[in-house]
C-alpha cells in the first residue's frame, strides 16, 4: 500500500483502540478490582465494588464510555527510527483522537487556554499530549494510550525536597497527598511516584509509572521495597473505594526514578482512578497491531 493508505490504516486502528479503552478497562485492572472486592467485608465497600462491576458491564453492553470524563488523551510513544510512519505519527494520532471523539463518543475536553473556547474535537494546542522515546535501528512502534481524567491524574503534585528530607520526606509527601488529592480521585487508586532530580523530571516519571502493569515492581530492590511500604501505608489510611472507607485504598504503587543532583530530591505523585483507562499497543513495520492490555480487542480484524 502507498503512504496515504498506510496512514489511514494506522489512524483507523488507533481510533478504534482509543475508543475501546474508554469503554473497557485493561485486564490487569479488572482482575485487581475483583481481588480487592473479594477481600472487603464491610457492607458499603462491597456495594461500591458491585456498582463498579455493574458500571463496567453497562459500558460494554451499551457501547458507551465507562466514565463521563473521558479525559485528555496522552500518548507515550516508543518508536524505532526505521518505523515507516515515524514522520506522520503525531499528526495521525491527533486525527485518531478526532475520529474517536465522534465515534465512541468522547466528551469534549480540550479548551484553548486564554482564549477559553472548547475545540469540540479533543485536539488543540498541545493536546493530545505525545511523549517520545526514539529507538535506533528498530522498525516497531510501541504506544501507551491514556485517558487522563480531570479528577485523578491531571491534578498531580510535585516538589523538590532538600536532601536532608531523605526518603522519609518522600514518604511524608506521598502520604500527605493521599489524604487530600487521593481522597477525591475515585479510589482505589493506582499511585505513580516519580523520584528524580527536579520538578519536571519527577512529574513525568510519576505519570509514566501509571503505564506499568499492576503488580509490577521497580527493578531496583530498594525502590521495590518502598513501593510495598507505601502501598501498605496508604491502605492503612483507610480511604477505601470512592473514599468512603475500607481496607484497601490502592491497586498498587509504582515508582519510577532517575539519578539526581546531590542537593535535591525531586518527587511527584500522580494517580489513576479505579477506572484506569490505559492501553498498550505495538505496531510492526507492516502495521500489524498487538494489544497486550486488553484481551477483548483485535485491531487487525
Amino acid at each position: 500500500m502507498n503512504k496515504e493508505q498506510s496512514v489511514k490504516l494506522m489512524t483507523d486502528k488507533m481510533a478504534k483502540f482509543v475508543g475501546h479503552i474508554g469503554k473497557k478497562l485493561p485486564d490487569d485492572v479488572i482482575a485487581k478490582l475483583e481481588e480487592l472486592a473479594a477481600q472487603e467485608t464491610a457492607p458499603l465497600p462491597k456495594v461500591l465494588y458491585e456498582t463498579m462491576t455493574k458500571n463496567q458491564g453497562l459500558a460494554v453492553s451499551l457501547d458507551r464510555p465507562s466514565c463521563q470524563d473521558t479525559g485528555v488523551l496522552q500518548f507515550w510513544v516508543k518508536c524505532g527510527t526505521n518505523f515507516p510512519l515515524i514522520n506522520e505519527l503525531e499528526d495521525l494520532l491527533k486525527e485518531a483522537v478526532v475520529q474517536a471523539t465522534f465515534a465512541t463518543p468522547l466528551r469534549h475536553n480540550s479548551v484553548e487556554t486564554f482564549d477559553e473556547y472548547n475545540t469540540k474535537r479533543n485536539v488543540g494546542k498541545g493536546t493530545p499530549t505525545v511523549f517520545w522515546d526514539i529507538v535506533p535501528n528498530d522498525d516497531h512502534c510501541e504506544i501507551y494510550s491514556y485517558m487522563a481524567g480531570g479528577g485523578c491524574t491531571l491534578p498531580g503534585k510535585a516538589m523538590v525536597l532538600m536532601p536532608g528530607a531523605g526518603y522519609e520526606g518522600i514518604t511524608d509527601f506521598v502520604l500527605d497527598q493521599m489524604t487530600s488529592y487521593g481522597l477525591n480521585a475515585c479510589p482505589p487508586l493506582l499511585v505513580g511516584v516519580g523520584v528524580a532530580t527536579s520538578v519536571e523530571t519527577a512529574a513525568l516519571l510519576s505519570k509514566k509509572a501509571l503505564m506499568r502493569p499492576i503488580g509490577s515492581h521497580n527493578d531496583n530492590e530498594n525502590a521495590a521495597k518502598m513501593e510495598k511500604l507505601l502501598e501498605d501505608g496508604i491502605n492503612a489510611i483507610g480511604l477505601g473505594p470512592q473514599g468512603m472507607g475500607g481496607k484497601f485504598s490502592v491497586m498498587g504503587v509504582n515508582i519510577e526514578n532517575t539519578a539526581r543532583h546531590p542537593s535535591t530530591i525531586g518527587v511527584a505523585v500522580n494517580v489513576g482512578c479505579w477506572s484506569h483507562r490505559r492501553g498498550h499497543v505495538i505496531f510492526d513495520k507492516d502495521l500489524n497491531a498487538v494489544c497486550d492490555t486488553h484481551s477483548t480487542i483485535d485491531l487487525n480484524a
